[in-house]
């Protein structure tokens, strides 16, 4: 079982050390022999996986232990999703999904609303989701059509969103949703909901498979007139636009890094494999120096993408502003694990589109990195902002002192 690149141990501590084996051991021991079920039914969603991985205390794994999370750090959440990913991108969907919902309690909840769900969150009796996302609109937050309405005591909540990652699995949902008018700021205009999956009004559209990424839900949920109390907003009535973007961004955005970096470790790790053993006139393939330089190529990608993806949450965890470095560890990170896909399938030929091959899962699963979290065109967007040093607020930054306090017993004198 491999250990830590060399490269990586600026950024690990010895805690980090053990969890990236217990990460390759629960991969290989759970979830490498579940794989094969989960490609074969697409249409179900994989539910042991998740259960054990809540058992273990992994979706609350950045969770102050006063509400019983693990609490250690974003390169220990970044470890279980990489070496997850590894065996399973499905797998490791599901564990990156639900932590996003997680960072935005612990960062906006008020501590009688942390106190409730994350101790659930924890053991594993409740996994949250974060909806954002619209069929419509998409990905545009100031295009949100969901609307919330105040009635007395309560809000009621209309309207849909679309691609809720764990959606099926969820028992708690932040619902990000309009509260004022089209004349208002979008900055100022939405707020976030916690929304019990039991709340009359709401239905779960029936799981719908994807090109890939077999047994991981993301699917559809559809508000009518549910009504939550007062108490269940997250943050303050017209920050939902902040808690959206700073989950997204110090979440989100490394979630996906680490996603696309197992894929990626994978491909290139079948490759080399494939080719190494491919009988070619008195050798193998890997002896051919054209082969031998696609496949330096990809190990080269495969590199500097592991050294962006660990730096920039070891930056996240000194709480230094990071933003814009997390931002570019998602886009190249995807954009390389796309480079040595078609490479691999190249090198493969026809036995990349080989069903019972893992290449063709592979590649499948690395198209979903994509739109989360911001496209590439988005991220590009914000690194010129950058550039241009116009970038927006650092959540990176804005947030440290509120981990740091977030860490601690409100109630202690």
């Amino acid at each position: 079982m491999p250990t830590p690149p060399t490269a990586l141990h600026p950024h690990l501590n010895a805690l980090n050390e053990r969890l990236w084996q217990q990460a390759d051991t629960f991969a290989a021991e759970h979830v490498a022999p579940r794989v094969p079920r989960m490609e074969a039914s697409p249409r179900k969603v994989e539910r042991k996986i998740a259960q054990l991985m809540a058992a273990r205390g992994w979706f609350a794994i950045t969770a102050p232990a006063t509400y019983g999370g693990l609490e250690i750090d974003h390169v220990a959440k970044t470890i279980l999703i990489h070496r997850i990913a590894t065996v399973s991108g499905a797998a490791a969907a599901i564990l990156q999904a639900s932590q996003i919902p997680v960072g935005a309690l612990v960062h906006w909840g008020s501590h009688e609303q942390k106190s409730l769900w994350l101790p659930q969150v924890a053991d594993g009796t409740v996994l949250p989701s974060i909806a954002v996302t619209e069929p419509d609109t998409g990905g545009h937050i100031g295009g949100m059509e969901t609307v919330a309405k105040r009635d007395g005591e309560t809000w009621v909540i209309t309207g849909s969103k679309t691609h809720i990652g764990n959606s099926h699995l969820a028992r708690m949902h932040i619902v990000i949703a309009r509260t004022a008018t089209s004349e208002v700021r979008t900055s100022r205009a939405l707020t976030a909901f916690l929304v019990e999956h039991d709340r009359k009004g709401l239905t779960v559209r029936p799981h719908r498979p994807g090109l890939g990424l077999h047994g991981f839900s993301f699917g559809r949920l559809d508000f009518d007139r549910v009504r939550v109390p007062a108490g269940n907003v997250l943050g303050d009535v017209g920050q939902g636009l902040a808690v959206a973007q700073s989950s997204s961004i110090l979440y989100g955005r490394p979630n996906l890094t680490a996603l696309s970096l197992g894929l990626h470790e994978a491909t290139v790790h079948t490759t080399s494999q494939y080719l190494k053993h491919r009988p070619r006139y008195t050798g193998a393939l890997s002896d051919l120096a054209v082969v031998r330089d696609r496949i330096g190529d990809m190990e080269a990608r495969l590199r500097a993408a592991r050294t962006l993806t660990y730096q920039a949450v070891h930056l996240l965890d000194q709480g230094l502003p990071c933003d814009t470095d997390l931002i570019n560890a998602k886009y190249l990170g995807h954009q390389w694990a796309v480079r040595s896909g078609r490479d691999a399938m190249e090198l493969h030929g026809a036995q990349a589109l080989d069903t019972d091959y893992p290449l063709q899962r592979l590649w499948r699963d690395i198209q979903h990195t994509y739109p989360p979290a911001g496209t590439g065109e988005f991220q590009r967007i914000h690194l010129a902002k950058a550039a241009l040093q116009e970038a927006p607020i650092d959540w990176s930054q804005q947030l440290a002192i509120g981990t740091a306090r977030a860490h601690q017993d409100p109630t202690a004198a």
